[in-house]
């Protein structure tokens, strides 16, 4: 059984608030927009980390992280992007990449908009964390945590964080 936060669009924040969720997961993931790096380095120093990189980030973010993250936990097998786009309007090589690796979790970032949705059509469940950050036009900053447990998606928390400063 592994615990993961899910985070994404800090655009170089990171505070107090976030690090105590940090503490708490087994694994910390962030689908992009991360801005400066040290918001990873804050995250590795606790927690390991899986990470892709965002629009916003620049050539160090996009030397230390991928575009496309793939990997299985825990029996899931799960895919990252940073703009994927929703069931039934996924950006056109997030559609493809979805139907060959078929993974039964997918996650994005980008919108700012948190997001939980299964896809029928793809048997999976797609997850946006919205943001945790405070630039851009959402008014809280968000979060999900959630367990994975021998193929299971089980727990799923949308954590509310302080309005945005």
């Amino acid at each position: 059984m592994k615990k993961i936060l899910l985070l994404s669009d800090t655009h170089s924040y990171l505070d107090e608030q976030i690090l105590k969720f940090v503490r708490q997961a087994d694994e910390v993931w962030h689908a992009g927009d991360i801005g400066d790096l040290s918001v990873t380095d804050a995250i590795k120093a606790l927690k390991p980390l899986r990470a892709v990189y965002g629009n916003i980030d620049d050539k160090d973010a996009r030397l230390e992280f991928p575009l496309n993250n793939l990997f299985v936990v825990e029996g899931v097998k799960v895919y990252i992007t940073h703009i994927g786009g929703y069931p039934g309007r996924y950006k056109p090589k997030v559609q493809a990449f979805i139907k060959k690796e078929r993974p039964k979790l997918f996650i994005c970032g980008h919108s700012h908009i948190l997001k939980v949705q299964f896809d029928a059509t793809h048997q999976l469940l797609h997850l946006n964390p919205g943001a945790a950050g405070n630039h851009g036009f959402h008014k809280v900053r968000t979060m999900l945590r959630f367990v994975l447990d021998q193929g299971e998606i089980g727990d799923l928390e949308v954590i509310e964080l302080a309005t945005r400063g």
